[in-house]
């Protein structure tokens, strides 16, 4: 099925995403990276998602989704080959951005292409395997990058990468349709009125807000998984493992989101039943000083019941896009407002971490967005039964 070919694309961008955490390492050593310095080059690949969601998510309307993603993959192979080759603190930054901008041009249009490509009473299973495009590729990258990293350099991996984001962009070239004949001028609104559509929504706003505040607490607590363990005294590898596994347990969270909403389960209950889990869990993980097995199985819970949410969002912003034109933007503010949390939350949390002189106030970060989150989503409940 073709829309799995959409998948694998956004699978393929989110290797770039997590191929840092297990370089972290080795890159504070080589480039002398401070904690925060590392927490924003964790977070500094979200910059273009952050700034430039709703016009990528425009351009995407007006060039094609085909297009775009197709685009984005070379983006995101061109600058992680760079990445390799010019090694400086300052140009490592500037690649991660504008990998940022590639991830964008990719994971933006995926939703509404799969829409495109499946019947309708596939949408919301479809959705849920797309929802767990950023833990699969957590999952492969982890384990395989950990691997790789401890016989080889950290350049090794960004060539790697940047040889299979092209391999995958020659196959969606030969096998995804081309995009629709665009209709005529006269018939088409303006790019102001679509943008002013989708920011007049409120239900846009808040599906938007709700996927902040959670990705602002995921990527914090995993991306900075692997230097927990290494200060705990657990091994690269091992470390490697049980944050894959980690990752990819919000996997089964996301693909489960989509079964149970096919069988009519209630998005309100889904994702107040995520925020309420991340924040208990992240609060017995960091705040009562347990064992790191404990540890660990409390971060795991964390990471797969938090996979309810980010699929529900998927499919409420295609469902409660303003007009099928814009569906894109739609998609591209809850990508903006995204990445702003993935932006934000790394660097918080190692500010916290800083001034606490550990981990152990990490739950309150996280309970924080959870709290939020759980306000937006009994908003948007209270908007979707009026909507009928």
């Amino acid at each position: 099925m073709l829309a799995y070919l959409v998948v694998l694309a956004g699978v393929t961008t989110a290797l770039h995403i997590w191929k840092l955490p297990p370089a972290l390492p080795r890159l504070q050593a080589e480039l002398g990276l401070s904690l925060v310095e590392s927490g924003f080059l964790l977070s500094l690949v979200q910059m273009a998602g952050m700034t430039l969601g709703l016009l990528m998510g425009l351009f995407a309307e007006k060039i094609g989704l085909r297009r775009c993603l197709l685009l984005g993959l070379l983006l995101l192979s061109l600058a992680s080959a760079a990445g390799a080759v010019f090694v400086d603190k300052t140009l490592m930054l500037v690649f991660r951005a504008v990998e940022g901008c590639g991830f964008l041009m990719v994971v933006m249009p995926g939703p509404a292409l799969i829409r495109r490509l499946v019947k309708p009473n596939q949408l919301a299973r479809l959705l849920g395997v797309w929802g767990s495009y950023i833990p699969m590729g957590a999952v492969i990258v982890l384990l395989a990058g950990s691997w790789l990293l401890s016989m080889a350099d950290w350049r090794v991996l960004w060539w790697l990468l940047a040889i299979v984001t092209l391999v995958v962009m020659a196959l969606g070239w030969r096998m995804l349709p081309s995009d629709p004949s665009r209709p005529a001028r006269d018939q088409r609104s303006s790019a102001w009125r679509i943008v002013r559509s989708t920011l007049g929504s409120e239900n846009i706003w808040l599906v938007a807000l709700c996927f902040g505040f959670y990705a602002a607490q995921w990527i914090s607590v995993i991306g900075f998984l692997p230097t927990i363990y290494a200060l705990a005294g657990v091994s690269g590898p091992v470390a490697g493992v049980l944050t894959a596994v980690v990752a990819g347990s919000n996997a089964v969270g996301c693909y489960g989101a989509g079964r149970l909403l096919h069988r009519g389960a209630s998005a309100r209950t889904l994702m107040i039943a995520g925020y309420v889990t991340m924040a208990a869990t992240t609060f017995v993980a960091f705040g009562l000083g347990v064992p790191v097995l404990v540890q660990f199985l409390m971060v795991l819970v964390f990471s797969s019941m938090g996979g309810l949410i980010p699929t529900t969002l998927f499919f409420l912003v295609i469902k409660l896009a303003p007009s099928a034109e814009t569906t894109s933007t739609s998609i591209g503010w809850m990508q903006q407002i995204s990445a702003a949390g993935q932006f934000a939350g790394p660097p918080v949390v190692a500010w916290v971490a800083t001034l606490a002189g550990g981990w152990a106030s990490t739950w309150v970060f996280t309970g924080l967005c959870a709290l939020i989150g759980i306000g937006m989503t009994l908003r948007l409940g209270v908007r979707l039964r009026a909507r009928g």
